[in-house]
């Protein structure tokens, strides 16, 4: 791969921001970084990894933020942070065992995937959280499946986790972005 002009460096750093203020607030900012890491040539396993190094930082510092403000508390949510990580390797063990061309052919399908899942999928205001589970039951579908995404692929992780903590956990939106963000951070 060639050195990139200092052009694409300038486009590259203005979606990454575009994408961390998006994660911020929403999440889904994996559905521009992934597509403009790959589009000037970079191997797909290096765009993924650069993907989730980026947005680690991010669901770092959103984490503590929340934490501090005592939005989520970590005691809580242990099974599922835990949950989390488990599904998180395992997912990226998987995507590590995919012959590299079956891989390019599948990142798309993905990214096109989930690209329709946030133009059809209702918005955050819409979602009536109720109590469907408990921690437990939650920690182990959703904490290990959506951990499982991440490691794999990762875009709209923090966004799968916000609607499921909302419609599954009775959640406001406000404690949903918070343990989406716990939640998040160790599936990166």
């Amino acid at each position: 791969m060639e050195p990139l002009s200092l052009h694409l460096l300038l486009l590259l750093t203005f979606i990454g921001l575009l994408a961390g203020f998006i994660d911020a607030i929403a999440g889904g900012g994996g559905l521009l970084t992934l597509p403009a890491l790959l589009a000037p040539g970079l191997p797909l396993a290096q765009a993924l990894a650069t993907n989730k190094l980026q947005g680690s930082f991010g669901s770092l510092s959103a984490s503590i933020n929340f934490i501090r403000q005592g939005y989520v508390s970590p005691r809580r949510l242990w099974a599922a942070i835990l949950c989390s990580l488990v599904g998180a390797g395992a997912g990226a063990f998987a995507v590590q065992r995919i012959a590299p061309g079956a891989l390019r052919q599948i990142v798309p399908v993905l990214l096109v995937m989930a690209t329709l899942y946030f133009i059809f999928s209702p918005r955050v205001a819409d979602v009536h959280g109720e109590r469907r589970m408990g921690d437990g039951v939650f920690a182990l579908l959703f904490g290990t499946g959506i951990g499982f995404y991440d490691g794999f692929f990762g875009p709209g992780t923090g966004s799968f986790f916000v609607i499921a903590c909302i419609s599954l956990l009775g959640l406001p939106v406000r404690n949903a972005t918070a343990y989406s963000k716990v939640l998040n951070f160790p599936s990166k």
